[in-house]
C-alpha cells in the first residue's frame, strides 16, 4: 500500500513538473536558440508558439471555472502543449496557419477591399497603431478623408524633400 502511494505521489509530482517544463522552460530555451540561429523558420515556430500560448493563457484565465469542470483538464492541456512545442508536429505553426492567420486575413482583406490601390499602398506603410487610428478616422469621415490625408502627405514630401530620413 505504501509503495502504491509513493508511485502515485511521484506520478503526480512529475505531472506537476512537466507542465511548466513543457510550456515554459523548453520553449524559452528553444526561443533563445532560435534567435541566435540564422534560420527564420525556427523564429517563426517559437513566435507563433508564444502567440498561441499567451492567447490561450488569457482565455484560460478568463474562463477558468469552466475548464475546472473538464475531467483530466491538466492532462489534456499538457498533451496539447506537447503537440504545440515538439518540432516534428509543428503544432503551433499549424494552429496559427489554420485558425489565427485565416481569421486575421479575413478581417484585413475585408477592410482593404474598400480602398483603392493608392489608399492601400499608403495604409501598408503605416504602423498597426497608426493604421487603426486612421481607420477610425475614415469610419467617421469616409474614404475621401484618406485621399485628403494622402494628398497632404504628398504635398509635404514634395515641398521639403530633404525632411525624409535617408
Amino acid at each position: 500500500m505504501a509503495f502504491a502511494s509513493f508511485v502515485s505521489s511521484m506520478v503526480f509530482f512529475l505531472h506537476r513538473l512537466a507542465g511548466p517544463v513543457v510550456t515554459l522552460v523548453y520553449p524559452l530555451y528553444a526561443s533563445i536558440k532560435a534567435i541566435e540561429s540564422e534560420s527564420k523558420e525556427d523564429d517563426q515556430q517559437w513566435l507563433t508558439y508564444w502567440i498561441i500560448y499567451s492567447s490561450f493563457t488569457c482565455l484560460e484565465m478568463a474562463v477558468a471555472s469552466l475548464f475546472a469542470w473538464i475531467p483530466m483538464w491538466n492532462s489534456i492541456k499538457l498533451a496539447c502543449a506537447v503537440w504545440l512545442v515538439l518540432p516534428p508536429f509543428k503544432g503551433a505553426h499549424r494552429v496559427y496557419d489554420k485558425i489565427i492567420r485565416n481569421h486575421l486575413l479575413k478581417q484585413h482583406s475585408s477592410l482593404k477591399r474598400s480602398f483603392n490601390e493608392s489608399q492601400r499602398k499608403f495604409l501598408d506603410l503605416l504602423s498597426p497603431q497608426a493604421r487603426e487610428s486612421l481607420e477610425r478616422h475614415i469610419e467617421e469621415h469616409g474614404t475621401h478623408a484618406l485621399d485628403n490625408i494622402i494628398a497632404a502627405a504628398n504635398k509635404e514630401v514634395y515641398r521639403n524633400p530633404f525632411s525624409v530620413d535617408q
